[in-house]
């Protein structure tokens, strides 16, 4: 006759814990099947695009602060040029005003220290006494004259010097900033193409068409003229730029970002434009989002740290970011900070 054992404690825990186990993976795969698309886990191309999308923001605002930088050290140069100009002709004129009061005192010398109105009485022509006199006196006065603006000359080519040596410490540590956000861009850039390129060819494609949505809550837009010429002349420009990359730091002709195509389109047509965006928004009138016309400047971001150029039509032409050229998209691509009619 068999014999039954009975179960042992420790084999009903094992047998339970294993129960348990299995309806808890179940549980589990059954929750994360039925996770909502919108939440979108990390490492999913949607997640991909909005790391993407803050990183070339990133990059943009740090681009526009590289431009601000670099276009102060330009000014810097040319003020630094300017003040040492100014200093060498100062030293020129100085070095002039000291050999002709080299000269008056080389004479006085020669003349063994005599007091000229007494060389004057001596003179053998006496009755030209009182003309002498009165022409001595006008060469005392130019001689005091001159030593007075010998003087002043010396303590504004001072000045000159201390100008010149503060503008050469400010354009140092310009030189520093300009590195600084030099390399803040380059490595969001990198990031972003590291992500990029990570892509299959349709997520990149989806990302592309991402980056072109339109805002749903856009407004009639109206205006299919330019405002003005010079705005017709821009557009013109702005349109054969279509196809060219961008570049960050580069105002054309051969690449752009996105203030850098602004400022050579309106260059085209005669117009100086401001270098960075942030300066661009307030480089005319600013006009309602629904008055916009061919032209205008369209600002992105509460920072301005994006710009294009409207051109009719709902659409805009705008350098984006590094990988994608000069293109057109619509004006709502992102939200609108400003329009400023040039």
């Amino acid at each position: 006759m068999a014999s039954h054992r009975r179960p042992s404690q420790s084999g009903l825990t094992q047998s339970t814990r294993v129960t348990v186990l299995s309806a808890a993976a179940a549980t589990a795969a059954a929750a994360l099947g039925a996770t909502p698309a919108s939440a979108d886990p990390a490492g999913t191309p949607t997640a991909t695009k909005a790391t993407v999308d803050r990183l070339f923001e990133q990059a943009e605002q740090a681009t526009e602060q590289f431009n601000r930088a670099n276009e102060r050290a330009a000014t810097l140069r040319k003020e630094v040029g300017q003040a040492r100009d100014r200093t060498a002709r100062g030293q020129e004129r100085i070095n002039r005003m000291r050999g002709v009061l080299g000269q008056l005192a080389g004479a006085q010398y020669r003349s063994g220290g005599m007091d000229p109105a007494m060389s004057l009485l001596l003179s053998e022509d006496p009755d030209s006494y009182l003309d002498k006199a009165a022409a001595l006196g006008r060469v005392s006065a130019l001689h005091t004259g001159r030593l007075h603006e010998l003087t002043e000359a010396l303590r504004k080519l001072g000045q000159e010097r201390v100008e010149a040596g503060r503008k050469l410490t400010e354009l140092e540590r310009n030189r520093v900033v300009v590195s600084r956000h030099k390399r803040t861009v380059e490595g969001k850039l990198a990031e972003a193409r590291r992500m990029l390129n990570a892509l299959s060819t349709r997520e990149r494609a989806e990302f592309d068409r991402g980056s072109r949505s339109g805002r749903e809550d856009m407004p009639e837009m109206s205006g299919a003229m330019p405002s003005s010429s010079r705005a017709a002349a821009a557009v013109l420009a702005a349109r054969n730029a279509v196809g060219k990359p961008y570049v960050w730091g580069a105002s054309g002709p051969s690449s752009f970002d996105c203030s850098g195509l602004m400022q050579w389109s309106y260059g085209q047509a005669g117009v100086s434009l401001p270098r960075t965006s942030q300066a661009q928004r307030y480089a005319g009138r600013q006009v309602a989002l629904d008055q916009a016309q061919p032209g205008d400047l369209v600002a992105y971001r509460d920072d301005a740290s994006h710009i294009g150029m409207y051109m009719g039509n709902g659409q805009v032409v705008h350098a984006p970011y590094p990988g994608a050229p000069v293109r057109y998209d619509p004006v709502g691509m992102m939200p609108i900070s400003s329009v400023t009619r040039v």
